[in-house]
């Protein structure tokens, strides 16, 4: 398997990779596949964290982080979002995600982002150090049980004095 940065030959599948990926999925809007086409036309994307997984010359996975803030009254805070991690159904369960997502950590690292925020499943993302937001005074913009808000700091004390309302880009609302 090579993880390595999206490109533009890369979108129709990784397209279908999402489309398929949520097909089934109980809490997924069904439309994750055109939220990453919005977002990679928006200020929010980073090229290097828009990441693939391949197998035998094929996109099997793929994974997402953009630029969000996080604002209080007084402070303005640089995070990411990771919005979506996506693997064919005949690939998940090994383990494909998962590397996405820790190479998606390294990189948003190497480029000196602290933090990431997402919204996910309560029993897979802590497996990766990601925390409940409450835990840090962070909230998220909408009704959703605090247990699937999450965010990891990528480095020590990423989060110290990071606290407000997650600001996602527009492109999440459209």
């Amino acid at each position: 398997m090579i993880i390595r940065q999206e490109t533009r030959n890369d979108y129709k599948e990784v397209f279908n990779v999402i489309e398929s990926a949520f097909k089934n999925a109980e809490f997924a809007d069904h439309t994750e596949q055109f939220l990453v086409e919005r977002l990679r036309k928006s200020d929010a994307f980073i090229p290097q964290l828009s990441i693939v997984a391949e197998i035998d010359g094929n996109v099997v996975g793929h994974i997402l982080l953009t630029k969000l803030k996080i604002k209080n009254e007084s402070t303005e805070f640089d995070s990411l979002a990771l919005a979506p991690v996506s693997v064919l159904p005949e690939f998940q369960g090994k383990g494909i995600g998962g590397k996405l997502i820790l190479e998606s950590h390294k990189k948003a690292k190497e480029l000196g982002y602290k933090s990431i925020v997402l919204l996910g499943h309560e029993k897979y993302y802590p497996k990766f150090g990601y925390e409940q937001v409450d835990k840090y005074g962070i909230e998220l913009p909408f009704e959703v049980p605090k247990e699937n808000c999450m965010v990891i700091e990528l480095v020590e004390n990423g989060l110290k004095g990071v606290n407000g309302m997650v600001e996602y880009p527009k492109e999440f609302n459209e």
